[in-house]
């Protein structure tokens, strides 16, 4: 296991700045880097197209990193459905799926626009969205989603950490509701995977839909549909094209299996291996380690911010993982991330974080988010806290 010290000198980024908005994009480690750069120094060549050695060598490089996503999720390979991130994800499901006439879903308003935006623009289809109302602390209860879903329900969706807020869903309840609905159930892991445990099995959801660039440190521009085996014939491909069949005579065509007929044209490679390098990396250090890390520290901003005159802290400290939003009286969030980065070199994230109806939930216009990873230490956060209570005094005199 790499200790936190150890872990931060794989990110010279972080010799500059103190970098707390890994909920956006997290930061990537010089070992996945390395590894991308193998590829296109030796190997630079396309998948599933050549006899040649370094054709050859892509394609298994590619295999192997689904292999490796596929066990870090305890996972089929063949349930891995490579993407450039969740948002494609998610539009695969809500693309590829076979709506009627009066169906609906079910979704949250604590949804990044991912998980709303494909819904709400299938009304014009005729389908029908559901969008059932957190509590106070950004928690959706279950028996909400009891009184929402119908014989006519197709589909629930839900994130299971708000990425707005932080706030953490139950979604085994929430499974168990869905299921014996007979529904299908959607979770949107993008700020869970590479932060906690995401297994398949224990989840039992239809589709999940993760980054790699987010808790699980991988490159920009990738990321994965896990699609259930049992399942997969309800969706069906929406971007065929090369590498999606197997053979075509006259006007017919025969599609590939599962996962490739998903992915048509050519893959985004460099980061797929990179994506492999990744997983070995936070296999490294070890899931749990970076989920006890991670709600320290979380609990640690909470604790310090709250004791600030004039803040205002979102959702509940016992119910949130690695991000906490918050606001100053009277001063503009993009304010506060500015000043933050021109006096402190801090990264926080500031606006509606691509979720408007979460954020408006609380009565926010915007807030101020910090999120941390593994490679973040104490010594961030009090220097944040100390920022914040700086900004915090002299506005209010």
């Amino acid at each position: 296991m790499k200790s936190v010290k150890q872990v931060r000198s794989d990110f010279p980024i972080l010799n500059d700045l103190i970098y707390l908005d890994s909920a956006s994009t997290s930061l990537t480690p010089k070992q996945v880097v390395e590894a991308m750069n193998e590829y296109y120094f030796k190997y630079n060549a396309n998948i599933g197209r050549g006899a040649y050695r370094i054709a050859i060598k892509s394609s298994n490089k590619v295999e192997e990193s689904r292999k490796k996503i596929a066990k870090f999720i305890n996972a089929k390979e063949e349930e891995i459905i490579f993407t450039k991130n969740t948002t494609e994800a998610i539009n695969i499901v809500a693309n590829g799926l076979s709506f009627k006439k009066g169906d609906n879903i079910c979704i949250s308003n604590m949804e990044h626009h991912s998980n709303l935006i494909p819904w709400l623009n299938l009304k014009q289809t005729g389908l029908e969205v559901n969008i059932i109302k957190a509590n106070s602390e950004g928690i959706v209860e279950k028996e909400d989603i009891e009184d929402n879903i119908n014989d006519k329900t197709k589909l629930v969706a839900i994130t299971h950490i708000s990425n707005s807020i932080g706030s953490i869903q139950d979604i085994g309840a929430i499974e168990k509701i869905v299921h014996e609905n007979n529904s299908l159930f959607l979770v949107d892991g993008a700020q869970s995977l590479g932060h906690v445990k995401m297994d398949s099995k224990n989840v039992n959801a239809d589709f999940m839909a993760f980054p790699g660039h987010k808790g699980l440190l991988g490159p920009v521009g990738t990321g994965f549909l896990y699609l259930k085996e049992d399942i997969a014939n309800e969706l069906k491909p929406t971007n065929l094209g090369g590498g999606t069949i197997t053979n075509v005579n006259g006007e017919d065509f025969t599609l590939e299996k599962v996962p490739q007929k998903f992915e048509g044209g050519t893959q985004n490679i460099s980061g797929i291996i990179g994506l492999g390098s990744a997983v070995d990396y936070i296999n490294n250090i070890k899931i749990s380690n970076i989920e006890k890390h991670c709600s320290c520290l979380t609990k640690n901003i909470w604790d310090k911010l709250s004791n600030i005159e004039g803040l205002i802290l979102y959702g509940n400290k016992k119910n949130t993982h690695s991000i906490v939003s918050f606001n100053i009286d009277r001063i503009n969030s993009y304010d506060v991330a500015k000043i933050l980065d021109e006096t402190g070199n801090i990264c926080v994230r500031s606006g509606f974080h691509c979720a408007i109806p979460g954020v408006k939930h609380f009565n926010a216009n915007s807030t101020v988010r910090a999120s941390v990873h593994y490679y973040n230490n104490m010594s961030d956060i009090e220097k944040l806290v100390n920022s914040i209570e700086e900004i915090a005094k002299v506005f209010s005199s």
